[in-house]
């Protein structure tokens, strides 16, 4: 029975898997655990698959990993204490997962959508030794995380998943063209790709993602 510090869904690898991958799944803002497990049936049953609930409350069933606002011209702004908060537990959830389920970093990734996916990003960024690769959906960049990205060393041989929509109109596809732009200089491994849809994971995406999941956990390494 596993105890994190966050509520969580989870549907555990298949028990003939000799070596288990753990995916860790984070939702959007307004959303809850149980809206991206609903995709556990589709991911590669080597996976044991986890869905984090966020910490903070906006309503019933509503939860988000931090608040933010939308100024008159654009520019949003986050509530910074919740965001390095959320961070923290997402870092503790992960690490805790883990090693209760005796899985090492190099066989953990680390996803998530809209503002899940800003989680999954900056945890790649900031503390890249929990995982082998991040999953990032239809999300940004947070400026207050470049600072806090640690050495290149440490990034290098990771990988990252980056998908958006062409029409998404609630975080637009320049954002995700600036993550690309930012990870370039980078020594990690990036697989980008748009997808004609808008704020959402549609078959055709999702296909595409398991197949990267499926082929990261499939080639050969050293651990």
């Amino acid at each position: 029975m596993l105890t994190l510090p966050l509520t969580f869904l989870q549907r555990p690898a298949a028990s003939t898997t000799p070596r288990p991958w753990l995916l860790v799944l984070m939702h959007g803002v307004g959303s809850n655990e149980q809206d991206l497990f609903s995709l556990a049936s589709q991911i590669p049953d080597r996976f044991h698959v986890l869905s984090l609930r966020a910490p903070f409350r906006m309503g019933p069933g509503s939860h988000a990993w931090f608040d933010f606002s939308i100024e008159p011209g654009g520019e949003r702004s986050i509530n910074e204490q919740q965001e390095a908060q959320s961070r923290a537990l997402v870092a503790q959830a992960v690490t805790s997962a883990a090693e209760q389920l005796g899985i090492p970093p190099e066989r953990v990734v680390v996803g998530g959508f809209s503002q899940g996916g800003i989680m999954a990003l900056s945890l790649l960024l900031t503390q890249p030794a929990l995982m082998q690769a991040a999953l990032v959906w239809h999300s940004r960049l947070l400026p207050q995380v470049v600072p806090l990205t640690a050495p290149a060393d440490a990034l290098r041989g990771k990988q990252l998943w980056l998908s958006h929509g062409t029409h998404d109109n609630v975080i637009p596809l320049a954002n995700a063209q600036a993550i690309a732009h930012h990870m370039a200089p980078l020594p990690v491994t990036v697989t980008y790709h748009e997808f004609p849809s808008a704020h959402e994971i549609r078959p055709s995406e999702l296909a595409a993602t398991v197949a990267w999941l499926e082929s990261l956990s499939t080639t050969p390494t050293a651990f």
